[in-house]
């Protein structure tokens, strides 16, 4: 099963990634400039910033060329060079390095690079969630190679993320719920939730955003062992028996059952995972255990980041808030 994919044909965001070294595994946009939200109109669209990801194999070459091509996109740090731009990237948060606030063609766009390795880890793992939780919602692939290993990973995310979900509803609920469950993940327990960032965001981004959602996980729904997808009446019901919420547990991404184990096993008893996940399974606050434990991956993820970014942003770092909204 391929990831399903949102083509585009335009010429703008082609001529933005012809400016930048060719390398590239998987590019994709999103956000507030490409996905209308409830509420927003076309013109405030046009004036967001563009946001890019950019995963890369080899990030120190990548860079290397880019610091030739676009050395201006970069703050102090360029004088540095792309050997210590590598290991900023690589070493703290999320393992992305951003661009932020670069002039093009009369818009503002920012654009993160993260490595195609350090991309699938967090597809597969949820490592951080901070770019697989992006990758949650719609989003525009302008550039997918042939790596079949990403191209499975990128589809196991999606299908964590419903996984995920189902925990933390009830027995019956509606696509909407759904997709307002799997959106919000990624922003579960980020503190820039609670500076700024609106409160209804999740549910604009889901409300304008359906036929996506209903696209992008449409015959992951229709697949799933584990739920009755009713498509014509929009609705859903998933078994919430203790062996059906076990089967999601021991489904769920490795860092996230990680979390889950350390919230519920007292420290020195070090238990089996699997015999935690039956406990977790049997409790009627399973969806609560489960939110928790996604949070505490955000919030560790989402701070160091940002903390990151201010690094990279240089003089360009007290400008908008928007540079760190995912």
């Amino acid at each position: 099963m391929n990831l399903p994919t949102l083509p585009t044909t335009s010429v703008f965001y082609r001529r933005v990634l012809s400016q930048f070294p060719q390398d590239i595994s998987l590019a994709f946009t999103y956000g507030s400039a490409v996905f209308r939200q409830s509420g927003t109109t076309q013109g405030q669209m046009g004036n967001n910033m563009l946001d890019f990801v950019l995963a890369v194999d080899d990030p120190h070459t990548w860079h290397t060329l880019n610091l030739k091509q676009n050395r201006q996109h970069y703050s102090f740090v360029r004088f540095m060079g792309p050997s210590l731009i590598s290991r900023i990237q690589n070493s703290h948060g999320a393992e992305v390095y951003y661009n932020t606030l670069v002039p093009y063609d009369g818009r503002m766009i920012k654009y993160g690079v993260i490595s195609t390795a350090a991309l699938i880890e967090d597809l597969l793992h949820w490592k951080t969630l901070y770019v697989a939780g992006r990758l949650h919602k719609p989003v525009k692939i302008l550039i997918q190679n042939e790596n079949t290993k990403l191209q499975a990973a990128l589809v196991s995310n999606l299908k964590s993320a419903v996984t995920a979900a189902f925990l933390m509803l009830p027995e019956s609920f509606s696509e909407e719920d759904l997709f307002v469950q799997i959106t919000g993940l990624s922003y579960s327990g980020d503190f820039r939730m609670l500076i700024g960032e609106d409160k209804s965001k999740v549910l604009n981004i889901v409300k304008a955003g359906m036929p996506h959602f209903q696209k992008l996980y449409g015959s992951i729904l229709q697949e799933c062992p584990q739920v009755v997808y009713k498509q014509a009446q929009g609705r859903l019901e998933v078994d919430k028996s203790p062996e059906g919420q076990f089967t999601q547990l021991m489904a769920l991404p490795r860092t996230l059952q990680q979390k889950i184990t350390e919230l519920v096993d007292p420290p020195g008893k070090n238990r089996d995972v699997e015999d935690i996940l039956l406990q977790v399974a049997q409790d009627p606050d399973c969806g609560m255990v489960v939110q928790q434990g996604v949070s505490a991956i955000v919030r560790s993820s989402s701070l160091i980041q940002s903390a990151k970014g201010i690094l990279t942003a240089g003089k360009h770092c007290c400008l908008t808030r928007h540079e760190f909204v995912r």
